[in-house]
């Protein structure tokens, strides 16, 4: 890369960021995921284990296994389970009106004809959504180490932090569910030109098709290679190896696939995902 589009690529990517930093549906969508993660991973919980009653909002578990799972220790473990489906579902919408928007709004074309290039203009919109999916991920990190440490405080119990293995194994997990996801937004964006058709293209996928794909995968055996190997898929059971309790899983949470292989299926997803959006955007006609 030359030094001309480097600098093109980092404008390209602060005038983004600054675009999604004003836009109040940015900050709704991801409010709303660390307000739900808050929600499932420890409210319902500690809900449950104060009120003494093992219900199905706790998936059952006893009350000393549930105080363990909000517990700082624990947090690698806990605030990966609801990306699979419910965090995946809100960054890809993010992703699509990331994308999408441009299109309906006309912003695409106001850039790509002024300048930088297509690459460079597009890869700043990619580039800016994958420091925001980091970032995010940081955040939830750090909100679920502080309300677990107020719970361990309250109950008496260890504010051990969990060890940094584990941690970075979180981290890098939850970049790579929410990452794979947003990009996936991005990409029906530019499919759908538009961000009201590819917000509701990605949730039916998320929340409706891949399920369904499972289903009849069970019972149908020549497909099985290819619903195992689904984004979806491949997102539950990257999620499903942070597990560290048996019982019910979150709904989206997988072990079909092991670590390894939904780590390299995820990061295969993201390249297609982004390379699939440059190219699109960059053959296209603006008219």
């Amino acid at each position: 890369m030359t030094g001309q589009a480097m600098k093109d690529l980092l404008a390209s990517t602060g005038a983004e960021l600054l675009r999604l930093r004003k836009w109040p549906a940015f900050w709704i969508i991801l409010g709303t995921w660390i307000l739900l993660n808050l929600t499932f991973s420890y409210l319902f919980n500690y809900l449950a284990y104060s009120s003494g009653e093992s219900s199905r909002m706790s998936n059952g578990l006893p009350k000393d296994a549930l105080l363990q799972q909000m517990l700082p220790a624990a947090v690698p473990g806990v605030f990966t389970q609801g990306m699979a489906m419910f965090g995946g579902a809100l960054m890809l919408i993010l992703g699509a009106l990331t994308i999408g928007s441009g299109y309906g709004w006309g912003t695409w074309k106001t850039v790509l004809t002024q300048g930088p290039s297509r690459v460079s203009a597009v890869a700043g919109a990619v580039v800016s959504l994958a420091l925001v999916v980091i970032a995010l991920v940081y955040v939830a990190f750090a909100a679920d180490i502080g309300v677990a440490s107020m719970i361990a405080v309250s109950q008496s119990q260890s504010l051990a932090l969990p060890d940094f293995g584990q941690a970075v194994n979180g981290i890098i997990t939850g970049a790579a569910i929410l990452g794979m996801w947003t990009l996936a937004g991005a990409l029906i964006g530019a499919i759908a030109r538009g961000p009201a058709l590819a917000v509701g293209l990605g949730l039916v996928w998320v929340l409706v098709v891949e399920n369904l794909l499972r289903g009849v995968a069970a019972i149908f055996e020549p497909i099985r290679m290819i619903t195992d190997h689904l984004p979806g898929t491949a997102a539950g059971s990257m999620a499903g190896a942070m597990r560290t309790v048996q019982g019910p899983a979150t709904p989206g949470v997988l072990d079909i696939l092991s670590r390894t292989e939904s780590l390299i299926a995820l990061t295969v997803y993201v390249a297609v995902f982004a390379a699939g959006t440059l190219w699109l955007v960059r053959r296209r006609d603006m008219a």
